[in-house]
């Protein structure tokens, strides 16, 4: 059995902790590969590389950093239908699915190829007599990124190519449960030119992470995963001195107002919730159907959910694959039993689901739920599955004082044919991320990612601008330059004069 290594100091280390972890085909079942889970020794050792990695990366040139990202982005373009392969096998997404990850991925990467302009700082001349400012960015020195298993390429190149283009060197803590895809981006940054050390890859669970949290050389911690988990991540890296933005998890709202395009808003109904398998923090999890569209609504987006084709990801007709484990799959089906106990109605019914010749797989069908309570736990929980919740009020306020009142604010969309609505709702509604028309408004890489309330912990976002301030500090510098004429004692404070 193939067994899944860490990537230290440039090359391929074993794990010598004699622990390991199971690496399944979801769509088969069957555990294919193992990866081996770091000890605290084999941590220390990847930040101890990436430390003596910062002493000649952080002062490379801008020049020859953005030579070696520019060489990578013609790697990934090359081998991102190898990706995307490594993706479908662990994870379970279609391929289709799977290869717009690795290209929002290398939208961050792209991002990274421009830091020259990036970095750029300011200059204030003659602030004071012969006297200039100007402020400038420098990197932090080593950082950390633990990602989920949700998008195994995407979230680990929303943080490394940034944070390296900075000249920082980065250590990276990927989901145990597919691990393939980011040791693959660490072997093609390698190939591409990057030195030994600048990005390392330890594999493991919390023993892994919690030494990442604690250990005295890394200065930043970035994270995606669940909130309970953001939260701790926050805690315990600023208990240790270490700046974080840390991203939790959401239950995103879709309002649909009476002027609606109804087979459009379906359709992306459609789209946005059961798109690689409700497994992603930007899914729609609620709908909201504002006055008497409900009924229309449900009955539209129940016929496209019952013709959707679920299966393995590596077959082209499919549109659809299964969940990442069998554990989280029963969890998941669990809501559905749950919701129709506590008063909601179940128009879809995906529990019970299998693909004939894949019956040990780990897939679930599609479910719709309608007129769920708002006290109900498929309404309360991030259910993280191809579960659909449809809510409805009966004015656009009821609508959004009840998208406000959730505990999460990451993305929200709205749909309508009215401007003035769509942007009353952009500025009243309470989340990070706003769509108009538009179900899953995650940013392009020139712009953040990230939300509000429980969905972020930490001041900055991923990525974009609020990204490339995470991963520098700023420096402000004053000098003067004096003129062969001054001279002489003045014990005065200083003054602009």
């Amino acid at each position: 059995m193939k067994t899944i290594t860490h990537w230290i100091d440039g090359k391929p280390v074993e794990s010598t902790s004699g622990r390991f972890g199971a690496v399944y085909n979801p769509a088969t079942g069957a555990q294919e590969k193992q990866v081996g889970f770091a000890s605290v020794d084999e941590v220390d050792a990847a930040v101890a590389s990436a430390k003596a990695a910062y002493e000649s990366w952080g002062a490379a040139s801008l020049a020859k950093r953005t030579s070696v990202l520019f060489k990578y982005r013609e790697l990934l373009d090359a081998h991102r239908d190898e990706i995307a392969e490594l993706i479908t096998a662990e994870h379970g997404k279609v391929h289709s699915d799977a290869l717009g990850e690795v290209a929002r991925g290398m939208e961050i990467v792209e991002l990274a190829c421009g830091i020259s302009v990036q970095l750029k700082g300011e200059l204030s001349t003659e602030v004071a007599t012969r006297v200039d400012v100007s402020s400038i960015r420098q990197p932090l020195g080593v950082v950390a990124g633990i990602t989920p298993f949700n998008f195994p390429a995407m979230v680990p190149m929303w943080m490394f190519p940034l944070a390296i283009a900075c000249g920082n060197t980065f250590v990276l803590k990927p989901s145990e449960k597919d691990p393939s895809a980011s040791y693959r981006l660490a072997e093609l940054a390698s190939e591409a030119g990057l030195p030994d050390g600048v990005l390392n890859i330890v594999q493991g669970d919390k023993v892994a992470v919690d030494r990442i949290l604690e250990h005295p050389d890394i200065e930043a911690v970035s994270f995606v995963g669940s909130t309970p988990i953001a939260k701790y991540i926050q805690i315990q890296a600023v208990t240790h001195g270490k700046r974080v933005q840390a991203l939790g998890g959401a239950k995103n709202h879709m309002l649909v107002l009476p002027d609606a395009d109804l087979d459009y808003a379906a359709d992306q109904a459609i789209n946005a919730a059961y798109g690689s398998a409700g497994e992603r923090c930007m899914a729609v999890s609620v709908v909201v159907a504002v006055g008497d569209t409900g009924d229309e609504l449900v009955g539209r987006i129940a016929e496209r959910a019952k013709g959707l084709r679920i299966g393995p990801g590596t077959d082209p007709e499919s549109e659809m694959g299964p969940l990442i484990t069998r554990e989280h799959r029963d969890k998941v089906a669990s809501y559905v039993a749950s919701a129709a106990a506590q008063g909601a109605e179940v128009v879809v019914d995906g529990t019970g689901f299998t693909v004939p010749g894949h019956e040990d797989g780990f897939f679930l069908g599609v479910s719709l739920l309608d007129r769920v309570p708002v006290t109900a736990d498929a309404y309360r929980d991030e259910i993280f599955g191809p579960v659909l919740c449809v809510v409805r009020t009966e004015t656009y306020d009821e609508a959004i004082a009840l998208i406000n009142g959730s505990r999460w604010g990451n993305g929200t969309a709205i749909f309508t044919r009215d401007g003035g609505a769509a942007r009353r709702f952009q500025l009243e509604v309470k989340a990070g991320m706003v769509g108009v028309n538009v179900p899953i408004p995650v940013p392009v890489g020139y712009h953040s990612f990230g939300g509000w309330k429980d969905s972020l912990f930490g001041d900055l976002h991923i990525y974009g601008s609020d990204g490339i301030t995470f991963y520098t500090q700023g420096k402000v510098i004053t000098t003067r330059w004096p003129d062969p004429s001054d001279g002489g004692i003045n014990l005065g404070f200083p003054s602009h004069s």
